[in-house]
This record gives C-alpha cells, structure tokens and sequence, in this order.
C-alpha cells in the first residue's frame, strides 16, 4: 500500500515537473535554444486561424476552435504582434550562438535574418495596400474559402458559415489600417482602384443563391461521406445564402464606397509610379530588394545584371526562332505568330479547357518519373491541376502554387488561368508546368513541410530568392534532364527566363529609374514576346508588389553559381543527386546561409 502510495506521489511530481516546464518553455526563456524556436513558430500559428486552416490540423476535429474565424487584422493586434516579435527579438539574442555547429548553427543564421529583417520591417508597416486586384484580401478570403475551408463534417460546413459572416468584422479591421495608410499619403495606384472596383463589382453581380461561395458549398455538401439529408444540405444553402446577401454583398459594397471615395476626392493624389514616389521611397525600395532577394545588392547593379541576361537570352531565342523559320520582323513580332499559330492553341470551349488541364496534368506525370535520377529526396504528396477560380481569372496570374496541407489530406495543387485560352500556348505549358509543380514548387516545398529535422519554423520558411530561385533553375534543370527534345518547348524555356531576366530590368526600372507603367509594358512585350495582356497584368503586380520579381533571377543565379563552384572544387566527388537533396534538405535559405551551407558541403572529409 506504501509502495504504491509513493509511486502515486512519484507519477503526480512528474506530471508537476511538465507542467511547470511546459510553463516557463511558454512564458520565460526556454531551456534550448530549439524550444524556443518551436515557441515562437507556435505562438505564431496558433495566432492565425487562415494559417491553422490551411494545414489542416484539427479543422472539422473536437479541438477544432479556429475555423469559423479570421485573423485579427486590427491595428490593435499589430501592435500586439510588433510586441511579442521585441521581447522573442530579446529572448533570442541571449542565447550564446558560439558554440552552434552543423543544423543548429544553419538554424541561428536563418533566425538572426528572420529577426532583422522583422525589426526593419516595422519601418515599413503601412506600405502595401490590402485592397488590389492581385492578391487582395477582397479575393483572398473567398478564394480561401472556396480552395481551402475543407467541408468534411457537419461541424465543418457549419464555420463554413460563420466564416461567412464574419467577413464585415475582418473588414472593419482592415479598414483601420487603410485610414491611417491614407494619413499618411501612402496610397494605391490608380489602376489598381480601377481594376479592383471592376473586380468587387463583378463579384457582387450574380444572385446570393448563385454565387460562387454558396455553389461551392452546395457542391462540398453533396460529396460529404456518409452523405447528408437532402433537407439538411438545403437548409446550410440556404443559410450561405443569406450570409452572402446580409454580410457579404453589404461588405464589398462598402468596399466599393471606399475606391470610389479614393477616386472622388484624392484623384490627383492616385497615380501609376513606383516605389521611389512614396514618402522615403529609395530607402523602402533598398529594405525590399533585401527583403526578396536576402542580400544586399543595389538596384543599378540589378538593373545592369538584367540587361547583360536579357541580351544572352535574347540570342538563343532568336536561333531556334530562325531554325523553325518562324516569320516575323522582330523576335516579339515571331514569338506572336508563333503564340497564335493553330497547332500551339486549344478551342476555346469547355473541352478545349478540359483537355489543356489534362495536358498538364501528363507533363507533370512525366518529369516525375523522369526526375528520380537526379533527385533522392520526393515528396509523398502529389500534385494536381485545377482551374483558376473564375471570380478572380481576369486579374490573377497565368500560374500559382498551393502546397499540400500538413497532414496530407489536400495535394499540391498547381492553379493554371483559363481567362484566355488563346494565352497558353503549347509550347510554354511544359516549363510552366515544371516551374509550379515538379521539379519547382511542389517538389521544394512538399519535401519541406515534411522535414522533421528541422525546427517548425524553418520547415514553414519562405524566402522568396530561393524558393522561386529554385522554380526557376528546375525549368533549365528539366531541359538539361532531356525533356525539352521539341525546340519549340525549349524556347518556351528560354522565354520564360527571359520574362525573369527582364523582371530585373523593369522592377529596378519601375521603381528605381522612375520608368512609366506604359514604358515597362512596351520593354516586356519588345523583349519576350509575350501578349499585352498578359505583360500588363505583370507589369502592374511589380508596381503592386514591389521587389518580389527580382527573387527569382537572382536566386537562380545563385544556385547556378553554387553548382559551378561545388562541380570545379569536387570534381568526381560531384553528385548532382547529393547536390539537390543537400539544397532540398535545408529547406528555403536566405541566400548568403545557403552559400555558407554549400561551402561546407564542399569542404567536407
């Protein structure tokens, strides 16, 4: 009896000892420097119900306390979230970095980067603009919806619903910020006030019981296992509804009032310039080139980096161009006729849509069995091919990425934009394909969801430079795999770096050379061939985002350089297979850790 009283006492002071050690790991300093990594990453996540939702951890489950919600977007959160990042900031810089090796040493580096840029970032917290036709919250948060809320259970189609209405709060919260974003003259350009009041304008058009977020649900509701009462789908259609004409449409026309307001009484304030005409406008341009390319380059040496590659690219292009005999005056007059020419289009009808995802879906099948020999490393999840949806067709880009949730229940999906069929030709499908999908972006980023050697937060990492750095050397890398045997589908290849080549030209242009939105639209078309509508939408993403179009040239070109060095110094020792899965492996790096990273590859015993 004595003994088992003891080991009573023994079981109780353990489960004290965790709870008291769970305790001060989530309110003090952490006893590891891993643990205090894994704090911050979870303090983070559970903070954004979006982010939760779109792992899929527990949405749908007993524990599931997020997914009828939105992020706090207030100006109050903020400055709760600008608070914690200072005292973590404090936490972190305590910690003796000195004796750190290997994986430990990598993880401080990319964490000191995460903390600086975060402390440079607070500079510079008003401004984006969150209402524009490209990746606004006004598309995203339907687009999410639509994409991403899984509906499996009753519990999840019913925070389907309070999503729903609660969009009026999330927009109240956002529209605090525009406020003091207007204070401040840090305004959004005046084509994108256009294009975003046509966009909300069409997205309110259709009946409520016809809209696209209560035929989404309707259609989720009917796939559900074991299926539902007839009566109990209707009623939730009903109620979808109703949300989308009680808290939805009243919302966006609120939204429309506030563009109309920008257009009315600030016309002359609106404008289509770059960066450099916002308030300290150099010094912003400067932090976000840092931001998205990790290093510290100025914009003149970019811009100049652009033209060398431009001309480089431009002269391969124009020998197959004159091998297929293509007829034309000027390389953009050719790359038009040829973007035109029958055998490279698709009818524009439901079939000829179906079989172009289809068509997708066979190149992607095939450069993953054709990649295992020069990967070790695969991704369990695949990925598949969908439709842009058509709220947000006119304005989104030709292709994106969305990686599979965490617990492998949603694929990779590879969002391909049928606006246009007529701008998808054939002989680009193939590198677009591999850029979105494999050996690109679900290849990279499905292998880092699941790398359990890495703290939490290194494995949800997304430095552009090496993640589109990436997508965009798997383009060469597919062609040097042999993949590409139609010239025509290599010169897709050589137009797509080209477009990246030129983004170093025209971002540098836009918003360091004081270049017009009309003048780096002219630049793009005369230089890849590309169609005005497409070059247009690009052109007006890089005046909207500034910065983030130089990430994918020069990541590229750094892991280019970082082949080269590892292939002169290794010599037989260079395997391209241990190269990738030493890149892949490390997950998205800031590319000056990345270099370091490779550099002791190299050096190795």
């Amino acid at each position: 009896m004595r003994a088992l009283r003891w080991l009573g006492l023994l079981l109780l002071s353990l489960l004290l000892a965790l709870v008291l050690l769970v305790a001060h790991t989530w309110w003090f300093k952490p006893l590891c420097l891993n643990w205090f990594y894994n704090r911050v990453f979870l303090q983070s996540l559970l903070d954004s119900p979006i982010s939760l939702s779109s792992l899929q951890l527990l949405d749908g489950r007993a524990l599931d306390w997020y997914s009828g919600r939105w992020d706090d977007f207030s100006i109050a959160h903020e400055d709760q979230e600008i608070e914690r990042a200072h005292l973590n900031s404090v936490v972190f810089q305590s910690y003796d970095a000195a004796p750190l090796t290997g994986p430990d040493k990598v993880s401080w580096q990319v964490a000191d980067f995460q903390n600086k840029l975060q402390r440079e970032q607070e500079n510079w917290r008003w401004y984006s603009y969150p209402i524009n036709p490209l990746f606004g919250v006004q598309s995203q948060l339907p687009d999410f919806l639509i994409n991403t809320h899984a509906i499996t259970n009753e519990k999840s189609a019913r925070r389907y619903l309070e999503r729903l209405n609660a969009i009026p709060q999330a927009y109240a919260q956002i529209e605090e910020g525009l406020k003091v974003r207007e204070s401040k003259g840090l305004l959004p350009n005046q084509f994108a006030v256009q294009k975003t009041t046509a966009q909300i304008t069409a997205f309110i058009e259709p009946a409520p019981r016809q809209h696209p977020l209560v035929l989404n649900l309707a259609d989720k509701l009917k796939k559900m296992t074991p299926a539902l009462p007839t009566e109990q789908q209707e009623l939730w259609v009903q109620q979808a509804s109703e949300a989308v004409e009680k808290s939805v449409y009243p919302t966006y026309q609120k939204m429309l009032a506030h563009l109309q307001n920008l257009q009315n009484l600030q016309k002359r304030a609106l404008n289509n310039d770059g960066a450099w005409a916002l308030p300290n406008g150099e010094a912003y341009y400067d932090f976000l080139i840092w931001q998205h390319t990790t290093t510290h380059i100025s914009a003149q040496d970019l811009h100049q980096k652009g033209l060398d590659e431009v001309a480089r690219i431009g002269r391969e292009m124009d020998a197959i161009l004159a091998q297929e005999h293509v007829s034309g005056k000027t390389r953009a007059d050719k790359m038009q006729v040829l973007a035109h020419r029958a055998d490279q289009l698709y009818p524009d009808t439901p079939t000829g849509r179906e079989q172009l995802l289809q068509d997708y879906q066979r190149i992607i099948d095939e450069v993953d069995a054709a990649s295992k020999t020069v990967f070790g490393l695969r991704p369990q999840m695949g990925v598949v091919v969908k439709r842009v949806p058509e709220f947000s067709e006119k304005t989104a880009p030709m292709g994106y990425y969305q990686p599979p949730s965490l617990e492998g229940e949603r694929p990779g999906q590879f969002f391909t934009n049928l606006y246009k069929i007529e701008d998808t030709p054939k002989f680009g499908m193939h590198t677009l394909a591999y850029h979105e999908a494999i050996p690109g972006h679900h290849l990279q980023i499905a292998l880092q969801m699941k790398m359990t050697d890495l703290p939490f937060f290194r494995r949800a990492a997304g430095f552009s430079a090496f993640v589109e750095g990436w997508a965009l050397y798997a383009e060469r890398l597919a062609w040097e795999m042999g993949l590409e045997k139609n010239p025509l589908d290599n010169l897709g290849r050589l137009q797509g770096e080209m477009f990246r080549a030129v983004r170093l030209v025209v971002d540098t242009g836009l918003h360091a050379k004081h270049w017009t939105r009309e003048q780096a639209i002219a630049y793009m078309m005369r230089e890849t061939g590309m169609g005005e509508t497409e070059v247009t939408v690009e052109i007006e993403r890089y005046l909207i985002n500034p910065g983030q179009a130089l990430a994918y040239k020069v990541g590229m070109m750094k892991i280019l350089e970082l082949r080269e060095r590892a292939k002169s110094q290794m010599g037989p020792r260079f395997k391209l297979s241990e190269f990738h899965d030493l890149l892949l492996s490390n997950g998205a790096l800031p590319l000056d850790v990345l270099d370091a990273v490779v550099n002791d590859w190299i050096h190795a015993p």
